[in-house]
């Protein structure tokens, strides 16, 4: 699995363009091959994070090129963001625990 940690923070410029081009991709990614989730949190200073995961490499590939997608990437950069960081890593082990009865699961690694 592959992570893709995406740092950001909005410009004043940013608005009812930037949210709507953000919903539509959003969807979009859900229901692409090898996508697997997508979880969004804003900061108090405003600072964003991004997390998404991938199944694999290819299927990241895909997505990043992705015609749409791309103009959104440049739109980002003439418009809506200040800066961006992304970092992007190969998930080496998983764990989880759920009191709500999911047994612990792990992947790779040892425990």
């Amino acid at each position: 699995m592959i992570v893709v940690l995406f740092r950001s923070q909005l410009t004043e410029l940013t608005g009812d363009e930037y949210v709507s081009t953000d919903e539509r991709l959003f969807e979009k990614a859900r229901s692409a091959p090898g996508f697997v989730d997508v979880k969004s949190y804003t900061a108090a200073d405003g600072e964003r994070l991004t997390v998404v995961r991938w199944k694999d490499h290819e299927t990241l590939r895909r997505w990043r090129e992705d015609p749409e997608h791309r103009a959104a990437q440049e739109n980002g950069r003439n418009h809506w963001y200040s800066w961006y960081e992304m970092e992007i890593a190969d998930v080496v082990r998983t764990s989880r625990f759920d009191r709500g009865g999911i047994p612990v699961r792990a992947e790779g690694g040892v425990e």
